[in-house]
């Protein structure tokens, strides 16, 4: 058992967390103070034993994510350069 409670409630919650803020791995284990592979092993493995349901409601909340993560990774380089539209002509 973890401090906290136990296995299975971290993984359920991590699992509301992610469906209802539509966050990344990443930005739930921020949230949560824990390891990107403990969420991913959290959601992923554990809450398939669980509540398969809520995993399949999860991995469609992570497998957008992961579409879109170039996106983000563009958006962060042109925040961190300062590129704009206007520079390039």
């Amino acid at each position: 058992m973890e401090k906290n409670g136990s296995i299975e409630e971290r993984a359920i919650n991590l699992a509301h967390y992610i469906i209802d803020s539509k966050d990344t791995v990443r930005g739930a284990a921020r949230k949560f103070g824990v390891s990107k592979s403990t969420v991913h092993k959290d959601v992923s493995e554990r809450l398939l034993k669980i509540n398969p349901i809520l995993a399949h409601e999860v991995r469609e909340i992570l497998d957008e994510n992961k579409a879109e993560r170039h996106i983000r990774g563009g958006m962060a380089t042109k925040l961190k350069y300062g590129h704009s539209d206007k520079e390039a002509i």
